[in-house]
């Protein structure tokens, strides 16, 4: 059951800071960055970066609460 919820934990907050990722790309023009007629092109790449910026930060926040959950464990 613990697993359950931690894996629902976890798909939940890489879908959050995937999202918030796309949001802060979205102040980036990234389409003056590419070529004319490459918009699939650039598409990709900021599904790619949102990717990877969310999952990384999610990655640090499930971490860090993992860790603060660990600390009682020093005494």
């Amino acid at each position: 059951m613990e697993q359950g919820i931690d894996a629902l934990i976890g798909i939940t907050s890489h879908i959050i800071f995937i999202i918030f990722a796309w949001k802060a790309l979205e102040a980036i023009n990234i389409q003056a960055l590419f070529k004319k007629n490459k918009e699939i092109e650039s598409k990709l790449l900021w599904i790619l970066l949102s990717i990877a910026l969310g999952t990384t930060v999610s990655n640090f926040f499930l971490d860090f609460i993992n860790w603060s959950q660990r600390l009682p464990y020093l005494l």
